[in-house]
This record gives C-alpha cells, structure tokens and sequence, in this order.
C-alpha cells in the first residue's frame, strides 16, 4: 500500500467532510489487513496535511486526535511526527502541536516488543529537543517583541511552551525513558545539552521572574536525567554507626600490618550502604580510635592501637578524600568531624589519661601535616580541647611523671624505622660492629615493639623484615674469623633469628614470607619458620624429616654440648646448629630417660644452649613442643623438664653482650609456642616475667561450656551494649575458627531471626555484618548459597521470614554480597589468609559447571513446581530461562561466588514466577529493594547482573517495586538487551 494512497485517503475524508469515527470506519474499509498505521506513517501523513496552510486544519487534527485515543497510532509515531516540525514562526500550529503533546505527555505507554519500546524512548527524546528548541524561538521573538514594544504574543506562547516541558519532565516515567534513550543515542543527548545551553542565555535577559524560574526547573530536571540513580538520602537521624566503629576495630585489632586500599574500599562500602553523612563517618572512625586506645591491654597490643591512630588512621583518611567529592568539602567534613568528637570529653578525656598526652592534640597535628585540615582549623579546634583539658580528672603527678606518652614515641619512631632500613641496605661485611650497635639499641625496653608498630603502621614492617631475613642469611657463614668477629656474628644471627619469630609471632608469618621467585634459593629462616616453628593452628610432626639433617653434624653437636664448658664461636655454621638441635636434644633426652646423663649434665648442656646465643634454644623448644604433643601423660615429664630449663635466663658473667635483651624476647617467643602445649598438657612454666601480658588474647573461652552458648552470650552482649570490643572480636574469631564458618553463620543468623524488635533487628544486622568481616568471603559464600536457598524452599521455615527479622536478614545478606563482590576481585586480607578453609561443601557439586546437567539447587526448585522445564534446563539460555547480564559480560563461573550469586538468583526469579506467595515472596522483594537502596550509579559489575532479564518483568508485578528508578536500578543499561528490557518494563508501567 502506497503512502500516495494514504494521502488521497485524507484528502477524500477532508473534501466529503467526514466526522472523526466516520473517517476511522471507512480508513479501515480502504486497508483491510496487512501493515499496521505505523508501518504506513498514518500520524506523519495527517500532520503533513493539517499543517499545509498557515493555520493548522481543525477537520484533519481531529482525525489525528481521534487516531492516538482510540491507539490506532502509537505514541512514538506521533512523537516523531511533531518533532519534524521546524518553523516555529506559525504560532497557530505550534500551538496545535503543544495541545496534541498535551493529550498525553504525562501518562505515555507502549505494549508492545521491547523494540517498540526502545522506539517511544527514542521518539520522547526527539520531542523533547523539538520543545526546547520550540521554546527557544518563542524566548527569541519574545525578546524581539520586547523591543519592538509587543511583548504579548510571544509571552503567551512562551508560557505553553514551558508548561508543555514542565508537564513532560515532571513524570519520573518520562525521565526513566529519556534516561534510557541517552545510553541508545548519545549524540542526541548531546544536542539536548546544547539547546539547553542556548536556551540559557537566550532567557538570562528575560524580566519575567515567574517563566524564568520555570525555565531554570526545567534545566534541572533534564539535567538530573543522567544521574537520576545516583540520589540518595543521607541518614540525619542517627549519630552512632556500630558497623564502621567495628570494622576499625577489627582492622585495628587484627589487621594493623594490612594495606590500607583494602580498609578503605570497605569503609566506602559501608559508607554508601548505610547512606553515612561523612562528618558523622570520620567522627564514627575516630570514636573507634580512641575506643581501641582505651581499652587495649597494656604492653604490644596498646603500641599497635597507637600506631594504628596515629599513623595509619591518617593515610586512610588521605585515600578516603579521594572518594569523596572535593578537596575543600572534605576538609570541613574533618574540621566538622572534630567539632563533634571535641563534644565526647569523657572519652577525650579517658584516652589522654591512658596515654599520658593530649592524644586530640598529637592527631590534629598529624591530620595537618596529610593537609586534612586548614591551619586556622587546627588551632581553633587544639585551643578549644586545651580549655576542656583544664577541667580534666588529671592523675597524680608521680604516677605519670616518668611514663613517655606513646602517641609521641610512635610518632619519633616512624622517621627512625626510615633510617633503620638506609642502614640495613649497607654492606653488612665492612663493619659489624656499628650494626650490632644499631640492633643493640633497638632491643633495649619497648624499642623493638614501637618501631615494629611504626613499621607495621606505614606498610614498611615487609622490607624491614625482610632485611632481617637478608642479615640472619649473611650471618650464616663465618670465614678464618677471629674470635671477637665470631663473637659479632653470633650476636647478629642470633638477634635477627629472634627479631624474625618476634615479628611472625606477633604480625603473622606472612609479613616474613617473600614472593615465591622460581630457581632462588629459599633463605635459612624462611625454611625454618615454615617447616619448624609452631604456630596456632599448626600442628607440626616432630619426625619430619626437616627435624633430621646429616647425623655427623648431629654428633657432633651433641658432643660440643655435652664436653665443652661453653658453647665455641669461631667458624660456627649457626644455621646448621639450628637444624641440627632438634635431632641432638632426642639424643640427650634418651640419654636422660636411660639413665646414661644425670640431671646435672643436663643442665650443664641447657645452660650450653642458651649461654651464647639464644636462637638455638628457641630451636630446641620448638621441636620440644611438637614431641610432647605425640607422647603420652607419663612420658613427658622429662621434655617439660627441658623446656623449663631452657626457658630460664643463664645466670652467668660469660655471656655476649646484649644477654639480658636478647632473654627477654627469647621468653616471650618461647611462651607464644609453649601456649598451646602446655594448657593441653596441664603444665605450668614460669617464664621471665616482663610485668606485661605478652599474649593479651589468648584462651578467652570459659572452660567446660559448649561454644554454642558462648557464641549466643557473647552475641547477647554485644547487642545489647550495641557495639562490638576487641575481646569480643577475638572470642568471635575463636568461636569461627572453632566451629567452622557454617556453624557460625547458621547460629548468628538464627539469633538474629529470634529479635523482633524493629530496632533491635537492624541493630543486630549492622553488628553481623561487622563481625562477618572476620571472613567475609567464606561466610557470604555459606549465606548466599546455604542458609537462604534453606530458608526459601523450606515452607515450615517462611514464618521465620515475617517482618522485622525477615527484612533485617534480607539487608545482611544484601551488604554481605555487595562486600564480598566488590573486593573478592582484590586478594584475601591476611588475617583471612591464616585461617584454615574447611571444606563447607563442594561448591561445584553444589552448582555444577557442566550446563547439561541440572543443579543441586534447581532440581530442588523445579521439584516444587508444575512446569518443572522452565527451571530445571539451564542449557535453554533464551529470554524465557536465566539469561543475565553476567552471562553477556562473560563472568568467570568457576568462581564460587559468581555461582552462588547467579543460582540465588535464579531461585528469586523462579519464587517471583511461582504460584504461591508467602513471607518468602516478601523477603525476596525487600532483598531486591536493598539491592536498589544500596546501588552506586551505573555499576556495571554489581552483582545485579547475575538477575535474569525475564525477572524484571516479574518484578514490576510487585507493588513496592513497580517505578521507574527501580526497573533502571535493577537492570544493566550498559548493555543494548538491559535497556530493551527497561524500556519494556517502564513504559508497560
């Protein structure tokens, strides 16, 4: 059918004089079947013929009219038709044109293919640039009119104008399609900006107030169009965040030698999901501070908290700023912050007592010097803390004249840890003797601890340990030495071997492991660490062959410990009597049990162990400890014997220098690896004491009760105190290590369950959500692929789903998922590194790879369902099944999480799908509303992505769900298929 047809079609209508239903019957009589109006451009083709003459036809518009409310006409047809319209100098047709938009710009719909779809989102971007630039000619004749002395007419017709604008943007529909037509015609959007632009300057002279804001309210809104996702309403009611304040601590407590990248992005994380106004986040981060200072227990742990405030705390807000908007903003943001922590005097007050300093003081300084905040800002802020401080509990003047502040020493010790490594990069054979100097004066008091805290704060505890590394290996080996060369040497491997197990014992052996380099050769201690020394958790196997080197250097060690009146020196391979102590101490243990060596020679021989070097000792109990943990109750009376000798200092005048220091770390290296064997054994050792608790956190479960209940105490507590300490956290870290991260989580999460208070509830999720943070990854796996395809698919268990928990547990695993995503791509924090996986269950049986067969999970589903096809054949990957936008994106499967997110998935779409609706299908719209509520702008990689496309249609069904923002959330309008599947499910709406 040719267009002239359609033309002559009008022009008939128009000469006989049809009315309006009269020319639709006989239209239809002329083209019986086949093309649709739009395919013939029926809306095109009556314009044309209405808007012939000067003024438009009132016979032909009534057709058009009478075609667009009886949907003979699309709306984008008619859209496309009035944008092709351009001489805006015949006001009667503009006019006729704006009353046409009119009819039904604010309530547009398409039901059709998604490609008509895209169409409307097209054509409403096209009308949207022919109003603009409608308007602009009338602001132009209107400003002609102004000089001319007839402003009248172009005001009134402006005024339609801007009406019709107002009218069309006013509807988040229309902007939810105009935002999808921007992502299909980006040169369009372009041409939109610069008629705005120009639109701008034509109406900046005009002297009607009322049109002008009415033209600014426009601009707005159509520049709120690219980033109509990224609103977000910040939470002004609350003042206290329990989430941020426990992952300070957690990362304080647990995570000191950590890089910073990694504490940020989660902080960021918790940040957006919780809507944190950020005066009151940093505020929150700097309670935590001062929360850890005051209570960490004295000695190592209160060095690393304060290391912690003070240096890294500030590097954390550097990277923080960055995420921010802009510099200026984020610096009032701080000032603001400190204006609100100058409110908490108690706790300022507290922690200046702890410390022995205006802790306040020493942090603005610091916060300064990153250039966080202004100068004027500082002074202000150190003045008004100096006037509370006049009124502060002060301690009597003897009890704190002698003790140095620590915030102060950790500050002094940074620049010292710089200069230490420019030292240790010297060739250490040109002269020994300043180095041990050096090392000396880094063992005497807590030295040691502040610079390693120093070190472990600013990331450089690595390269320090690995200089150490380096010095220990250089030590190995002495050449035609005399006797005080050989004297150094023995002191400089002896104090690097035991700064190194001080380190790993107390940063954790991965800080001491270098990269694994193929071909190079593994240095003396790394070997030693990983194969003999005992850790928590690591059971070591005193036969290994690691424990027996060459039997004559074992004889003749035992020989030398047994004749000689002290150990010899010179030309000492100290590295090969380190080897070979444990399979010697066997000897002389045999020796001892047979009744060939009396206690006196053994005591001669320990005294031979530790008279010179302290190492071997360390060596020696280390292999001790893995023995006594194999022999039974009546045989280990006399290993224990050994180990208490050896732990003793050696009362003697001929000892090396540095003896007393070198003792003390020794003692507390060999109370570390005793811990586990002697609370199993029921033994006591008396190690030299220090006055401080070398191992604050250790054995904190009460004896004889099951950890079930501990863990449902602990939690009880921590709720109703509403946020989490470091003791708790350590006990919380026990309990997962002890029972396994299902046991966990599946009895974290039936506590939660049990509340049902409102704001008990989100209070439980905002603490569970930080104590998961002990192993994120692991745990999220367990929740998103256990625990709640459980709960779904079990009808007995909906009614644990009701309102409050049910929601409170559909934000927990929301947060969960978003966490362990975004930084599943970045490596495992160390503190996650060091736990031992167990196998919660083999996640690719669980969902396996192979498409052709059903998984675990689906089968499980479509058991329940009448149309059991749909679900049970993933390898149907059209529309109607689980096609997503992971799969578009080619997202890597056989990662577990990836599994586990695309299944849950699927399981949500399949309950959105299914006849029966429960407490289940409420939960899965409050788990998909907090997926929306907790979405940045345009993340391409949100783990939305794993949705299938059919779901969003499902979605929209549910009341709550059905607008327009949320089909623009919950889809990824990166990809074409994503905005077919928007525009489809927004213009249905």
């Amino acid at each position: 059918m040719k267009v002239v047809n359609l033309k002559q079609a009008i022009l008939q209508a128009w000469k006989e004089r049809w009315s309006d239903y009269q020319w639709a019957i006989n239209m239809k009589k002329f083209f019986p079947k086949g093309a649709t109006w739009d395919i013939l451009n029926l809306a095109e083709a009556l314009l044309e013929q209405a808007m012939i003459g000067p003024s438009p036809n009132p016979l032909i518009l009534s057709y058009l009219k009478y075609a667009i409310s009886s949907q003979m006409v699309s709306y984008s047809s008619v859209l496309t038709a009035i944008s092709k319209f351009d001489d805006f100098s015949r006001d009667l047709c503009v006019q006729a044109l704006l009353d046409i938009m009119d009819m039904f710009c604010d309530r547009l719909s398409c039901h059709g293919k998604a490609e008509e779809c895209i169409g409307l989102c097209r054509a409403l971007l096209s009308a949207l640039h022919w109003l603009l630039r409608c308007t602009a000619a009338s602001a132009e004749r209107l400003r002609e009119g102004l000089e001319a002395g007839t402003p009248a007419a172009g005001e009134k017709q402006l005024a339609m104008c801007l009406l019709r604008l107002e009218k069309t943007l006013s509807s988040t529909k229309n902007r939810a399609l105009l935002h999808i037509a921007k992502l299909e015609e980006a040169s369009s959007w372009t041409a939109i900006e610069h008629s705005l632009l120009k639109l701008g300057e034509i109406l900046a002279n005009l002297s009607n107030p009322q049109l002008r804001s009415q033209a600014e309210q426009c601009g707005t809104l159509i520049r709120s169009i690219p980033t109509m996702l990224a609103v977000h309403s910040e939470q002004l009611h609350k003042t206290g965040y329990p989430t941020v304040h426990a992952v300070v601590l957690l990362e304080g407590t647990m995570n000191l030698t950590g890089e910073t990248q990694p504490l940020v992005e989660q902080l960021m994380m918790v940040k957006r999901m919780q809507h944190i106004p950020t005066p009151l986040f940093v505020l929150e981060i700097w309670k935590a501070c001062f929360v850890g200072l005051i209570e960490s227990p004295e000695g190592t742990e209160e060095l690393k908290w304060t290391a912690f405030t003070f240096l890294k705390i500030p590097q954390v807000l550097v990277k923080l700023k960055k995420y921010c908007h802009g510099d200026k903003d984020f610096t009032e943001d701080v000032s603001c912050a400190f204006e609100f922590l100058l409110k908490l005097t108690p706790l300022l007050d507290k922690a200046d007592q702890r410390c022995n300093c205006d802790c306040t003081k020493f942090l603005l300084q610091e916060c300064s010097k990153q250039g966080l905040l202004s100068e004027a800002s500082v002074t202000n802020l150190m003045a008004k803390r100096a006037a509370d401080r006049e009124h502060a509990p002060q301690l009597k003047s003897g009890e704190n004249a002698n003790i140095q502040p620590n915030p102060g020493l950790i500050l002094r010790a940074e620049p010292t840890v710089t200069n230490i490594l420019k030292t240790m990069d010297a060739d250490h054979s040109k002269s020994p003797e300043g180095l041990l100097g050096v090392l000396g004066h880094m063992l005497s008091g807590k030295s040691l601890d502040l610079l390693l805290a120093a070190a472990a704060a600013t990331g450089k505890l690595k390269s320090f340990a690995r200089k150490f590394i380096n010095l220990n290996e250089f030590t190995t080996h002495g050449n035609e030495e005399l006797a005080k060369a050989a004297s150094v040497r023995a002191l400089l491997f002896d104090i690097s071997f035991l700064m190194l197990c001080h380190v790993a014992q107390t940063y954790g052996s991965e800080v001491i492991l270098s990269e694994s380099s193929t071909g190079a050769q593994v240095p003396f201690f790394e070997t030693w660490m990983q194969t003999c020394m005992p850790e928590e958790g690591k059971i070591l196997n005193p036969d290994h062959p690691c424990f027996w080197p060459d039997s004559t250097k074992v004889e003749s060690l035992v020989a030398l410990l047994n004749n000689s009146s002290e150990m010899k020196l010179v030309q000492m391979k100290w590295h090969e009597a380190c080897l070979s102590i444990s399979a010697a101490i066997l000897e002389i243990l045999n020796a001892w049990e047979n009744g060939v060596l009396a206690f006196e020679s053994i005591q001669k021989i320990t005294d031979n162990i530790k008279g010179k070097v302290c190492s071997l000792a360390v060596c020696a109990v280390a292999w001790l400890v893995a023995h006594v943990r194999m022999l039974g109750l009546d045989e280990r009376e006399k290993s224990l014997q050994m180990i208490r000798q050896l732990a003793g200092p050696l009362y003697s005048e001929n000892t090396l220098q540095f003896y007393n220091e070198r003792v003390v770390i020794m003692s507390s290296i060999l109370e570390h690896m005793c811990a586990d064997v002697l609370q199993q054994t029921a033994t006591q050792i008396k190690f030299p004491s220090t006055g401080v608790d070398t191992m604050p956190y250790w054995n904190l479960l009460p004896p004889k009760r099951p950890i079930k209940e501990v863990l449902t105490d602990i939690f009880a507590k921590v709720l109703e105190k509403g946020w989490v300490d470091s003791r708790s956290i350590h006990i919380f870290d026990t309990l997962l290590h002890m029972g396994g991260v299902y046991w966990f989580c599946n009895n974290l999460i039936k506590e939660l369950l049990k509340e049902t208070r409102k704001e008990h509830t989100l209070r439980a999720v905002e603490l569970l959500y930080s104590i998961f943070c002990l192993d994120m990854q692991q745990v999220t796996l367990v929740l998103l692929g256990h625990i709640l395809p459980g709960l779904l698919t079990d009808s007995s268990k909906w009614h644990s789903l009701m309102d409050p928990p049910g929601t409170a547990l559909a934000k927990l695993a929301v947060w969960c998922a978003l966490s362990s995503y975004s930084s599943h791509k970045g490596q495992a924090s160390s503190r996650q590194k060091k736990r031992h996986r167990e196998d919660i269950e083999d996640y690719i049986s669980l969902f396996p790879l192979d498409d052709m067969q059903p998984s675990k999970l689906m089968r499980l589903l479509s058991s329940n369902e009448e149309d059991a096809n749909i679900l049970s054949s993933p390898t149907d990957r059209s529309m109607s099944s689980s096609l997503s936008a992971s799969q578009l994106h080619t997202v890597n499967m056989r990662d577990p999480l990836n599994r586990v997110l695309a299944n849950l998935f699927l399981l949500i779409s399949s309950i959105l799908g299914s006849r029966t609706a429960g407490p289940h299908t409420q939960f899965v719209q409050w788990f998909m509303e907090e997926c929306v509520d907790c979405l940045e702008q345009g993340s391409r990689g949100s783990i939305l992505q794993f949705m299938p496309f059919t779901t969003v249609s499902e979605l929209v069904k549910v009341s709550a769900m059905s607008s327009p923002k949320v089909v623009l959330a919950i889809t990824d309008l990166s990809l074409s298929l994503g905005r077919q599947v928007a525009a489809k499910a927004i213009a249905a709406l």
